[in-house]
């Protein structure tokens, strides 16, 4: 018996059918496979980027430019000049963000409308486009929305692990950071949690924003790009802001990000669809002070592409925002509600949570 074994294992072996040539193959198919396909791929970029398209090309290269690692996929298939042409026609107006006007929200929670809110409320709204889905978190008591972290900052946390360490229900990804796909880190630019200033990181970044809520519990979101650390420390304690992150707005080849969205009920002017399609995060505030936080998926989540800033401003204006900001998106974009994640980050890795992040935007619990 087990001479025929042997036997018929020598024969198959001779035959080609012994476990290393199988293995071998299985190896070589799988091999071929994934060359083809990345060569799919590249064919399918280089049409976009080349094609008839004009409108292709420009949400292709706009896209690939907002995200992290792949940054240098257009510059495969266009010049530097080309590039920088694309971005110039996609870029947005710039907007004043230098007085916002209280008179227009009612954060006090003073008013009849803002009265007639149940303070204790947190609502969820599903919103499907035609890139994205999206879920809406609207806050009626702005008090209750704050900047949460993993301070002092260190390790970097999950969102739930930020909300829940911090005492709150709920929270949206927040500002800048040094990440590498995922690993988390350091808060870059300014980072404000009960009017103390946690970080000042402002001098190897561009284009800064910062985003937050004051004494009043009006959302303030101010142009500090070139203000020095005096004056940023000056302008924190003049404009009474009690919680605060940072975001970017610059518009070039190495960094597509932008930040005002509404400002005093005004829409931002864009130049096509303002951006590229992306996972997003934004943080909006209605006229009688309901906080709005919206988190869109994006890169191949369910089949989606993403948002475009058009696609934001579009959702903050139906939504009654008076003033509206995009914060740090991408894989970082998530949503924790009530002991589990409305939205996670669209990687693979972390499919069921989020990346590891410094700090979010959270929603204290009654």
């Amino acid at each position: 018996m087990f001479g025929r074994d042997k036997s018929t294992r020598v024969e198959r072996e001779k035959d080609g059918l012994g476990p290393a040539r199988i293995i071998r193959r299985i190896f070589g198919v799988l091999l071929t496979v994934v060359l083809g396909l990345v060569i799919a791929l590249a064919g399918i970029v280089f049409l976009l980027c080349k094609g008839p398209s004009q409108s292709a090309r420009d949400l292709t290269v706009t896209t690939f430019l907002e995200s992290g690692s792949l940054k240098f996929v257009p510059h495969l298939f266009l010049s530097n000049e080309e590039i920088s042409e694309i971005v110039n026609k996609t870029a947005m107006q710039s907007m004043d963000t230098s007085v916002l006007d209280a008179s227009l929200v009612d954060a006090s929670q003073t008013g009849e409308e803002a009265a007639a809110l149940d303070m204790n409320a947190i609502e969820i709204k599903e919103i499907l486009g035609r890139t994205y889905y999206a879920k809406l978190m609207i806050v009626n008591d702005p008090s209750r929305v704050k900047i949460g972290g993993s301070v002092p900052f260190g390790d970097s946390w999950n969102l739930d692990e930020i909300v829940t360490g911090n005492g709150c229900i709920a929270g949206v990804n927040g500002g800048l950071y040094a990440n590498i796909t995922g690993t988390g880190g350091a808060p870059r630019g300014v980072v404000v949690k009960d009017h103390e200033i946690l970080c000042m990181d402002i001098y190897d970044e561009e284009g800064l924003y910062l985003i937050g809520f004051d004494d009043t519990n009006l959302l303030q979101i101010i142009d500090i790009h070139e203000m020095g650390e005096e004056e940023i420390r000056a302008t924190v304690a003049d404009r009474h802001i009690r919680d605060a992150i940072c975001f970017q707005d610059e518009a070039s080849d190495a960094n597509n990000h932008f930040v005002p969205l509404v400002i005093n009920g005004v829409p931002r002017e864009l130049g096509g669809l303002g951006s590229g399609a992306n996972p997003r995060t934004v943080v909006g505030q209605r006229a009688d002070g309901a906080v709005l936080l919206l988190v869109t998926d994006g890169r191949g989540a369910s089949g989606h592409l993403g948002a475009t800033a058009s696609d934001l401003i579009n959702i903050m204006v139906e939504n009654g925002a008076v003033n509206a900001a995009n914060l740090d998106g991408g894989s970082s974009s998530s949503m924790w509600y009530d002991g589990k994640y409305e939205m996670t980050s669209v990687t693979l890795m972390y499919a069921n949570g989020s990346w590891l992040m410094p700090t979010a935007v959270v929603v204290e619990a009654r």
